[in-house]
Parts: structure tokens; sequence; C-alpha cells
């Protein structure tokens, strides 16, 4: 008889969310997903002016901001016809590339290495061997045995004084940790330096974009001006920093975080046989246009859907066309009008709230009925995973130069087959490989921005549809990008000038969803099956799979009453470092 286990809150993500599974045998058999929050943006926004709406649902989150922003107004931009100009473009695409290597970093560095490092062994390590180990694998500067040993010595005083802060509640001894204590201790010293650099490199959304998080963005282009000798404006001196921050993210990621990853995935490569999605289907919609006209073909993020893990193959992705992509809320705390088990493109989608759930204290969800308020989508039916490893493999898939240099390096640096990239391991993988080429297009858009002002093109916005005079009656239109974690689409109806509804379909809503109609389970819960779990009451094995999609469900809930008196507010600040 399987033992039912479960984890909430899941830590170390954006959101509440409570993974339940069942182990028999020390291997996981069965497992379900829940998000234990909603947000009901959609409902928020109904009603305004489609110009604003990317300022409310860009607070969806407190990480991905910007995201939100620019498919919001992309959705916008699509419905009325507006086309931005090509210095807009390139800065959105600067921005989305700052965001998702930075969110990369953090993500390995702050969320998901304490499932491998053993922050407690790093006071067996030796600083000498350490330095040697970290010369060897990069020429990254700070690597002497002085540094090393001043690195020691500061966990050391956490340790004494049995308080570790940042590094508390931690998996410390577990049988499944298996680094040295000097690559420990390597990792916990590019985590304390990763820690400062973050919050660097996010100057260029402040440059760019007014102010970090939650930058200004505009229907039309970008809300700051370009003028080259102006001191509240996109300066000559301000531009020039952008590109020393890119440079700097440039040497970081190829000197720092590659090394890192691929020291510490080579004592870790079983995991390129566990963690898998079991269908194997991976959606990527594109994004990172080069040539200004957003065709798919210019996409540096490729645009396609790998379906049944068959590289041979990659199928077409259309948002608008109302049969390949439909929501279902059967097993959701929702209702739809047309009844629980029929699914609704976007364009037609309803955000009906109804808990029916249990309510606290209780063991267990009844995943026999609703168990989530994430509702599921599905393209033609079937579940899809959505995310940088999606991204990689379809460019893979289709042979992109780039993408196959970086992907087989990788494979033959680990000797492991192409099939490893189909795991918890190659999940982890693909945000490092796909951060290399991030920080190479990053220079390139920069370049690009650069040669269009000197040649004399300063315009960052087009406002010529700016009057909703000129808008017709009604319009649909969808915006999409790829955020970090993966796809990101939403889907605007515009009447008499006001929004008429809106729906956003995020990345954790492809993998983190619960089951459908046909009884279908998305990415988690697929991807948890068969996991080995050495100890029941501590699964951090549980937390490697997980944490390696980077889950995003959001940052606080916020409850009214009918008479908009607040109730209360569960905060979990950021990214929870527990």
């Amino acid at each position: 008889m399987a033992n039912r286990i479960v984890v909430d809150p899941i830590t170390r993500i954006e959101g509440h969310l409570r993974i339940e599974a069942e182990i028999k045998d020390g291997k996981i058999v069965n497992a379900y997903s829940s998000s234990t929050m909603v947000r009901g943006m959609e409902k928020i926004v109904e009603g305004r002016d489609p110009r604003d709406v990317w300022a409310f649902v860009q607070r969806t989150c407190g990480v991905c901001t910007t995201v939100h922003a620019i498919a919001s107004i992309r959705a916008v931009e699509d419905a009325l016809g507006i086309k931005v100009p090509p210095n807009a473009e390139l800065a959105r695409n600067i921005v989305t590339v700052a965001h998702a290597f930075q969110d990369h970093v953090v993500h390995f560095y702050h969320l998901h290495a304490l499932d491998w490092v053993d922050v407690t062994k790093v006071l067996e390590a030796d600083p000498k061997a350490t330095s040697e180990l970290a010369q060897s694998i990069s020429k990254w500067p700070n690597s002497s045995p002085g540094y090393f040993s001043d690195v020691k010595t500061r966990i050391k005083k956490f340790v004494d004084s049995g308080q570790l802060g940042i590094f508390a509640n931690g998996y410390w001894g577990h049988p499944a940790m298996k680094l040295p204590p000097e690559v420990n201790l390597l990792a916990v010293a590019h985590y304390l330096e990763a820690l400062e650099w973050q919050k660097e490199i996010v100057k260029v959304h402040t440059i760019l974009g007014g102010k970090n998080p939650h930058p200004h963005f505009l229907v039309g282009g970008m809300a700051s001006a370009v003028n080259l000798n102006d001191a509240g404006s996109l300066n000559a001196e301000r531009l020039a920093y952008v590109g020393k921050l890119l440079k700097d993210a440039h040497r970081f990621i190829n000197e720092v975080y590659v090394p890192d990853l691929l020291a510490i995935a080579s004592f870790y490569k079983d995991w390129g046989g566990i963690g898998a999605s079991k269908f194997k289907n991976y959606l990527s919609y594109g994004d990172l246009p080069s040539d200004n006209i957003r065709n798919p073909k210019s996409y540096k993020w490729p645009q396609g859907i790998i379906v049944n893990g068959d590289l041979s193959t990659v199928h077409d992705v259309d948002l608008e066309k109302t049969d390949d992509i439909q929501e279902f809320v059967n097993k959701s705390w929702y209702d739809y009008s047309v009844g629980k088990d029929k699914g609704l493109h976007p364009y037609n989608g309803e955000t009906n709230i109804h808990y029916t759930g249990p309510k606290p204290p209780y063991d267990y969800l009844d995943v026999d009925k609703e168990y989530s308020f994430l509702k599921t989508p599905r393209w033609q039916g079937k579940p899809m995973e959505v995310g940088p490893l999606a991204r990689m493999l379809v460019g893979y898939a289709k042979g992109v130069p780039e993408y196959k240099n970086v992907v087989d390096y990788a494979l033959k640096k680990l000797d492991v087959p192409v099939e490893a990239l189909f795991s918890t391991l190659g999940r982890t993988a693909a945000r490092g490989l796909e951060s290399v080429l991030l920080a190479d297009w990053g220079l390139e858009f920069y370049d690009q921005l650069i040669n269009n002002i000197k040649k004399g093109d300063t315009r960052m916005a087009n406002m010529e549809k700016w009057d909703p005079a000129t808008w017709p009656k009604e319009a649909k239109g969808v915006g999409y990008m790829e955020a970090p974690r993966g796809g990101l689409a939403h889907w605007i109806v515009i009447k008499d000038g006001k929004t008429a509804n809106y729906q956003m379909v995020v990345p954790t809503t492809w993998n983190a969803s619960p089951r459908d109609p046909k009884g279908q389970m998305s990415a988690y819960e697929s991807a948890l099956i068969g996991t080995p779990i050495a100890d029941e009451n501590n699964p951090v094995e549980i937390l490697r799979t997980i944490h390696s999609f980077d889950p995003c469900l959001a940052c606080a809930v916020h409850l009214y009453d009918p008479k908009g008196k607040h109730i209360s507010q569960i905060q979990i600040g950021g990214a929870c470092m527990i």
C-alpha cells in the first residue's frame, strides 16, 4: 500500500504550491500538484482602458514583472495593429534578456542549488584544493586559497552562532547529497557572489524602464526617450552603462555560472534519468525578434512544439486557432458556463472562482474532486511542458547551430546521451546553457540599438493609434513571449474602447496544473512518477524535480470582504530563502 506524504508549502519558489505524493517501495507512484492561492487579475482589468492593463497584470508576480507587462502591451498592439519602432523592440529584447539570465542565475544559486549542495560540508573543505578546482574549470579571478579560506570562515561563524540565516532549514547530511566538500565550498562562495551580481544586472531595467521591479512600458513602444545630451533621458552615459552591465553579465555567466553548473552536474549524472515529464511534449511560443516585424523565423528563441520526445519533427504553434489551445477546469476551483468538462480558448475564457475544497486544517486534498486554483491548459488535447528545456529542445531539434553547439558541448562534457536532456538534470542544465546564448544576444541587441541611434534614429514609441476614437468597435489580440519559466501569453478582447475579456496562461499554469478530463497529468505531477525517495521524512528528491521547473505561482494572497475591507494578507516576500 502506498504512503502519501505532503510537502506544503514548497519553498524557495514564488507563491504557494502544495505537492502530495504517494510512495511505494521507495518510489513515487502518484502525485498531485495544487496551487493554493488565487489572484483573479483577469477580473481586475475588465472594463479598464486597454492601454493601462499592463500596469495591473505586471503585478501578477513580483519577479516576472517585465514579461507580464510586455505580453500585455503586445496583446493590445496585436489587437489594434500597432507597430513599434525598431529601437523599442530592441530595448524590449535587452530588458527581456537581462531579466531572463538574472532569473536563471538566481534560480540556480539561490533557489535550486541547496537541493544539491550541503552547506555544512563546507567546514570539511580544503581551501587550497578548492582553489585548484576553481582554477581548473574557469579563469574567474576570485579563486585563491585565501579567498576560499575567508568564505569558509564566514560559514563557520554562521554554524558556530547556531543561526544559519539564509542557509537555515536545508537537507544537510541527507544521503542524497553527493558533492565533495571542495565543490560545496566552491558553490557556496559563488552563491554569495551571485547575490551581489544579481542586484547589479537589474540596473538595466532601471535605466531602460525607469525602475525595478515593475519597470515602465508603453503600448506602442518604450516610455524612455533617447537624447544623448539630456540628463533626464537615455543619454550616452546611461546607454554606455547598460553595455558595461551586459558585458559583466557575459563574463559572470561564462566564468562562474556555467562552470559551476557542469561541475555540480558531473556528480549527479544519475538525475539524467529521473524527472522526465512522461509525455515528453514541449512547447515554445518563441520570442526575441531580430527583424522588428515579429516574424517567428527571426526569433532567437525558436517557436515550435515537440510531441512524444520526437526531435525529428517540430510542429507549428498557432495561438489564434481556437481548437489548439484550450483551458479546462474539471479539477480546478472554477466554474464554466459551458460546463466543467468543456475546454475554452482564452479568447472565450472565463474566470469564475468557485472554491469547493477542504477547509483547514485537513490532512489531504480530495483529488477525486477539484484540488487546485490553476486551470489546465492543453494543446490539441495534449499536456505540454514549457520552459528553458522546451526552448533548448526546439532549437536543437530545428538544427539551429548555436543551440546544437552549446547542447552538444554540455553532453560531451558530462559524457551523457541526448536522452539525458529529458530529465531533472536536463531541465536544470538548460537554464545555464540558455544563459550562454542570452549573454551573447544581449550584447548583439545592444550593438544594434547603439548603431541605430548613431545613425540618427532615436524613435522609441509609435503613438499614431493612441486615440480610442480611431479604434474599431471590437478587436481582439494575443501577446506572447518566452518568460524565464516558459511560454507566456495574454489574450485580450476590446469592446467600445474598454477591456471586455482578458485571459493569461502563464508558464506554471502549463506545468503545474491538475489533471484534465482525460485524466492526463501535467508536467509537475508526471515528472515525479518513478522518483526514488531515500527518506520519506526528508523528501529532497521532490524538491529537486519541482525546483527544476522554477515554480512561479505569485507573491502574496490578498482577501477582501464584499464591501472591500481588507481581511488578511499572507506575505512570503520575493523568493523565499527557506
